[in-house]
């Protein structure tokens, strides 16, 4: 996403913290991100740095969890385009700006 940004200054990425039930820590992970409104401590959890448990009264975490089952999602990272198509897991920044271009 950072390379896409970077190339692109009119390309936004939404994210919704969707975290998958085979990955123990995710949940209080995800709920600590969304608490804490950090995306610093999305990109440390990325980089397999330690972040801080945050207990806060949120149901941010639970919603999304329905909202992807509402949408067939069951994976990350999943994007849905513009347009409404649905692009599932990562890809290079090139291929990536050519889906949202609206090229296949």
């Amino acid at each position: 996403m950072k390379k896409v940004i970077k190339e692109r200054k009119d390309i936004v990425f939404f994210i919704k913290m969707f975290p998958l039930k085979g990955h123990p820590d995710a949940y209080w992970k995800s709920k600590s991100i969304v608490c804490n409104k950090s995306l610093k401590m999305l990109e440390d959890n990325f980089e397999k740095k330690a972040i801080p448990k945050t207990e806060c009264n949120t149901k941010e975490i639970d919603d999304n969890i329905k909202l992807a089952e509402s949408l067939g999602i069951t994976g990350t990272p999943t994007m849905i385009l513009p347009d409404g198509r649905v692009q599932a897991g990562a890809m290079p920044a090139d291929k990536l700006i050519e889906l949202i271009n609206g090229r296949r």
